[in-house]
């Protein structure tokens, strides 16, 4: 008489649920840092969608400059994670988003995440989790050239843990350098983050 081997249960992997979803790349998801731990209820949702002090506090600065210097007729600043979709599927989540005006309204005000091309995309570190990237560098590229292939002009992109700005636009080389350097936005905006951080020390 043979005995039958008995069969392991198959573990059933928890669902995660669509809030922990940070942004979709062609319906793949991209989920929110340490998402695990909110499934295992180490941390609750709020905190791995919470923006740190830094990071907020620059997106402040920034967008206070912007709205100072913008021809606000011509253009639409958004923060707060602006939902951006270009494809089905597929959305980005943006710090800070310049439109065009006559564009975006043209598309029409809604719920729905905006499908214009943001003229000029600035970012501030990210609460993706990095897991599948290896490393913060290469989610910023893919996000990157994903923004250019959209018809984004520019991305612009601050990192804290190293104070560096990178500088990306279509069919131009891009480069990488650092807080205190002047960069063009748009329209002859020019934006020097470490004199804006300066100023708000005195």
């Amino acid at each position: 008489m043979t005995v039958k081997a008995k069969e392991k249960p198959i573990k059933k992997q928890k669902r995660v649920p669509k809030e922990l979803i940070y942004e979709m790349r062609y319906g793949s998801p991209i989920y929110y840092r340490d998402y695990d731990k909110v499934i295992s209820g180490e941390k609750t949702l709020e905190e791995v969608m919470g923006s740190s002090k830094l990071q907020w506090f620059i997106i402040y600065l920034i967008y206070s400059y912007l709205i100072k210097n913008i021809d606000t007729k011509k253009y639409v600043i958004a923060t707060n994670e602006a939902g951006f979709q270009w494809a089905p599927r597929t959305w980005r989540n943006l710090d800070i988003a310049i439109f065009n005006k006559k564009k975006l309204l043209k598309e029409g005000i809604d719920d729905k995440y905006a499908k214009t091309p943001p003229e000029v995309v600035i970012e501030v570190d990210t609460k993706a989790d990095l897991r599948k990237y290896g490393d913060f560098m290469n989610y910023a590229r893919e996000k990157t050239q994903d923004l250019l292939n959209a018809s984004v002009k520019k991305v612009i992109w601050y990192t804290t843990f190293d104070k560096k700005v990178m500088v990306a636009e279509k069919s131009k080389r891009w480069f990488i350098t650092d807080w205190d350097d002047t960069i063009d936005v748009l329209d002859n905006i020019k934006l020097n983050l470490n004199e804006l951080l300066e100023k708000e020390k005195h």
